[in-house]
């Protein structure tokens, strides 16, 4: 588990702490955010809900695993409303999160990766055409149904650091 803890720091990313899947609960409220379908997602790609699975087959699949590791990066902005600071904070997360992934997935090729928002593999999905990459595809937390405050409290971690902090969260099940 350390070694997976360091490679995570290695890769980039600000905070790292084991994650155990046994804590990971699948939420109704959450998904219910989803479909409410602020980011455009809902119903239209592979790796978001109802496509991702339903939250009894999320919560199984999590569940199956017997490790995990958190992953945060932490930005800061400048200003009140700083969409700069925000896509450099993006971009940073999804470099190290994309990174750690082919790491782990060398040893752990069924790895469940879940991100920072849906998969961004692709420039557009292939819903509903089949998935060019579902080895490679990545679903998000909240697709899932994790409310993400609850994880980060759940392993240790903080979920908030401070005023004009950005925050990205994943998680890697293996």
């Amino acid at each position: 588990m350390t070694d997976w803890i360091d490679k995570a720091k290695e890769a980039g990313f600000d905070v790292a702490a084991p994650l155990d899947p046994q804590t990971l609960t699948a939420r109704e409220d959450v998904r219910e955010m989803c479909a409410v379908d602020k980011c455009g997602f809902y119903n239209k790609n592979w790796t978001c809900p109802p496509h991702c699975g339903t939250l009894e087959e999320c919560q199984h699949k999590m569940r199956s695993y017997p490790n995990g590791v958190l992953l945060q990066t932490i930005g800061h902005r400048s200003k009140p409303i700083d969409s700069k600071a925000y896509r450099e904070t993006q971009q940073r997360h999804m470099k190290n999160f994309n990174a750690f992934i082919e790491e782990i997935r060398k040893e752990y090729p069924d790895a469940l990766c879940l991100g920072a928002g849906g998969c961004q593999i692709c420039k557009e999905c292939t819903f509903p055409e089949p998935c060019r990459f579902p080895k490679k595809a990545t679903s998000s937390m909240e697709g899932y149904g994790l409310f993400v405050t609850q994880v980060c409290k759940d392993a240790g971690l903080p979920y908030y650091y401070g005023p004009k902090t950005i925050m990205y969260i994943a998680c890697v099940l293996y």
